[in-house]
């Protein structure tokens, strides 16, 4: 159930028993800082130290943490839900250090009118952003109460004990958070240091802790934004242009417009929707209005046989992203060159996008399962010439995401529509063969590494190239809205930009990790895009690391040294040394015997280079016949920082392994001179249930204080390193072009 009241933040805040707004409180029990006296006094004021994670953007106590005067406790977060678990960790997080258990908290993730903005939720940052500025803004409230209460028993706060939702005395009195919050001492500035619990007293965090996300998907429950029924929703659906440019001509749309239970039929240039009662004749109108509909086509798109050429020779724009020592002096040694390809991938989703929208009057609110609904929400008031203030987006889960799929612009879809069908809600679902057709692809990747070797077996020379699109045209400006573009009054998609370091987009994780006396990356970004591309999960890191581990074990081979020995020797980062011989451990890697058919692989990198640590040791089994690798078994060893919920991050890392697998060996675009042509799962096809692999072990290095690490995403890239090189290793052959499929694994094999 759904009301479309738009509410402000302020309004809920202020709601009945919530006491935690104050506007007068300048200085709270617990608070240190310049006072007012300091500034009239003319006192020298030090600049503020900087906040830590999302603090430095909403510092206000209150906007993470609302007490309400009953006790009940709501965290709030700008990050959203998409499968990574995080509504369970960050609650964990916040019952740790508020001294409450896990069952007394609710959790309201991104919505525009509620939470604080943290952008999108992506590039492994939720822990690292929300879950620290939550850490630090439940450790800072919990003290105030702490203080406050003092304060009222007339004892020194280092006698008092907070615990369950109270704080105790001594002597048996105690006053609960609700009582404490009363003269509304929450509304106040956070500290850049927080009096955080030592981990050895932890009880929530670090403990396994079920998803409560988990248990409406297995049962059948509404879970998802594909799910919402509101009280008097009408179905849509949206007519795509069968090419990207292809320009609508004429349409002839009386017979759609008197088919049963059709409300409306919306043409707004090339944008071309209908309204029904319901989702079935939404769907059989759509098919009418489309049969009806007469497009002008063009040729513009590359050979697909010829791809990667096609990649290198687009203008690029070079940046040398990495010069250490003489890279073009060395002479001598054995020289080693290869070039690997990627294909552009698909984000797959098993649900496809969808977004319901409800206009009334000048103000517009949208239920998304996108990644970021401040962004989202600008887009969409960028295309209804509306302030943003009149645009309200709320998260909703969707079954499917890892990056910019559909669900921004099913949001904007909806919106459009809902303007022209006032007061009722209204749900967009995008068919399967719009979602494989339309969606941005994370993009085809070519690169170029070479290395020269000493004569103590070691790297002395690294040269890594990439060739790449942007990795992301994500929502902000209304450009970037499927919708925008094909109105009448149409907005261009905005000009593709690389992402700047150290995190990057195309040239994510091409500085290695490993430590050579001689390197030089370059970054050759390619501003024009054949295909349309975005965010998919990892971004560049994935082709990277498959490139960078992929050439370690060939050079690995070329000196006769064991793959895990060579990383090792070229790796001087402790924990990514701790990180590497856990995974080797595990997987037993000295003691592997080599069977006809089965080969074992290594991958390892440092997500970012700044984020989660990850090894993978991987077995594969080629069927000689058909050419086709299985995963059988991978064990992974994973360094993500101060761990919350174990069990949430062994659940990341293996969907990661599989996800990277399906890429790995099965996945790719396909399309001829005009269309998309991979439009369903038999023309993308992605790992099945009989390739999942017997067995998947994750082994957790925990680090008991640090701060966490992103770990959403650090095993893509070395899943694939681990797979691609298991089949080199069980055919006796190196295939450096993506997909690793049946068909180039047989070719290979003879």
């Amino acid at each position: 159930m759904m009301n479309s009241v738009i509410l402000s933040r302020r309004r809920v805040l202020a709601g009945a028993g919530a006491l935690v707004v104050s506007f007068g409180a300048a200085h709270a029990i617990g608070q240190e800082g310049n006072t007012a006296q300091d500034m009239q006094s003319g006192a020298r004021v030090s600049p503020p130290a900087p906040l830590p994670g999302s603090l430095k953007d909403a510092p206000l106590l209150d906007s993470w943490i609302r007490i309400d005067g009953d006790g009940g406790i709501t965290v709030f977060t700008g990050k959203v839900e998409l499968g990574q678990g995080i509504k369970t960790s960050l609650l964990q997080v916040a019952a740790e250090q508020l001294s409450v258990p896990l069952q007394a908290l609710k959790l309201q993730t991104a919505d525009t009118a509620l939470t604080p903005n943290e952008g999108f939720t992506a590039g492994s940052h939720s822990m690292q952003d929300s879950g620290t500025a939550i850490m630090h803004a439940a450790a800072q409230s919990r003290i105030i109460l702490v203080g406050e209460a003092g304060r009222r028993l007339g004892l020194p706060p280092d006698q008092l004990e907070a615990k369950d939702g109270f704080v105790q005395a001594p002597d048996g009195r105690k006053l609960s958070y609700g009582e404490l919050v009363s003269e509304q001492i929450l509304h106040v500035r956070a500290q850049p240091s927080s009096p955080l619990k030592h981990p050895n007293s932890f009880s929530v965090m670090n403990t396994p802790v079920r998803r409560a996300d988990i248990p409406a998907m297995v049962t059948g429950a509404p879970a998802y934004v594909q799910d919402m029924r509101p009280p008097g929703m009408v179905h849509a659906r949206v007519v795509r242009p069968p090419s990207y440019e292809a320009q609508l001509v004429s349409v002839d749309s009386e017979a759609v417009e008197n088919a049963p239970g059709v409300l409306k039929v919306v043409r707004d240039g090339n944008f071309l929707a209908v309204i029904a009662v319901s989702e079935y004749q939404a769907v059989k109108a759509m098919r009418l209005l489309a049969a009806a509909a007469r497009w002008d086509e063009k040729s513009a798109l590359p050979r697909l046989s010829d791809l990667p050429n096609a990649i290198l020779s687009l203008p690029s724009q070079d940046s040398e992203i990495l010069r250490q020592g003489q890279p073009e002096s060395s002479s001598g040694g054995r020289k080693l060159e290869a070039k690997y390809t990627k294909p552009y991938h698909s984000h797959g989703s098993i649900g496809p996008s969808c977004a319901i929208a409800e206009a009334s009057g000048d103000q517009v609110t949208v239920w998304t399962h996108t990644q970021g609904v401040f962004p989202d929400r600008d887009a969409i008031a960028g295309m209804l010439h509306l302030p943003k203030e009149n645009v309200r987006c709320i998260h909703a889960e969707g079954s499917g995401c890892y990056g910019h799929n559909g669900a921004d612009d099913a949001a904007g879809d909806a919106a459009l529509i809902a303007r022209a069908y006032p007061n009722v809600p209204v749900r967009v679902q995008w068919m399967r063969e719009q979602e494989h057709a339309w969606e941005p692809y994370g993009p085809a990747m070519v690169t170029h590494l070479a290395a020269s070797l000493g004569d103590d077996g070691s790297i002395r020379d690294w040269q890594h190239e990439v060739w790449s699109n942007t990795h992301s045209m994500r929502p902000g400006g209304a450009g970037a809205l499927l919708a925008a573009q094909h109105m009448a009054d149409r907005v261009p998609a905005p000009p593709p930009k690389p992402l700047p370091l150290p995190e990057g987009g195309g040239d994510r994780n091409a500085i290695p990790l490993y430590k050579f006396p001689n390197a030089r990356v370059v970054h050759h970004f390619l501003p024009a895009m054949p295909l349309r591309v975005s965010a998919l999960r990892a971004l560049g890191a994935y082709m990277n690391v498959f490139s960078i581990e992929s050439f370690m074990d060939e050079l690995a081979e070329a000196v006769g040294t064991d793959s895990v020995e060579f990383r090792l020797k070229h790796l001087e980062d402790q924990r990514a040394r701790d990180t590497v011989a856990k995974a080797a451990e595990k997987f037993n890697w000295s003691a592997f015997q080599k069977r006809a058919g089965r080969g074992r692989g290594f991958g390892f990198a440092r997500y970012k280079n700044l984020a989660a640590y990850c090894a993978i040791a991987a077995e594969v089994e080629v069927d000689r016949d058909s050419g086709r690798a299985k995963l059988v078994r991978a064990v992974a060893a994973v360094d993500s920082g101060q761990i919350v919920n174990p069990d949430g991050l062994v659940n990341q890392v293996e969907g990661a392994i599989l996800q990277s697998t399906s890429w790995t060996l099965y996945e790719s675009v396909s399309f001829d001179d005009t269309r998309i042509t991979s439009i369903d799962w038999a023309t993308y096809p992605i790992m099945r249930f009989a390739q999942v692999p017997e067995s998947i072990e994750v082994h957790l290095i925990n680090r008991p204080g640090q701060p966490f690490l992103g770990a959403g995403e650090t095993a893509q890239g070395p899943a694939a390193g681990a797979v691609a090189n298991a089949v080199a290793h069980a055919i006796g052959k190196r295939i450096r072009d993506l997909p690793l499929s049946g068909e180039r694994i047989r070719q290979a094999s003879m």
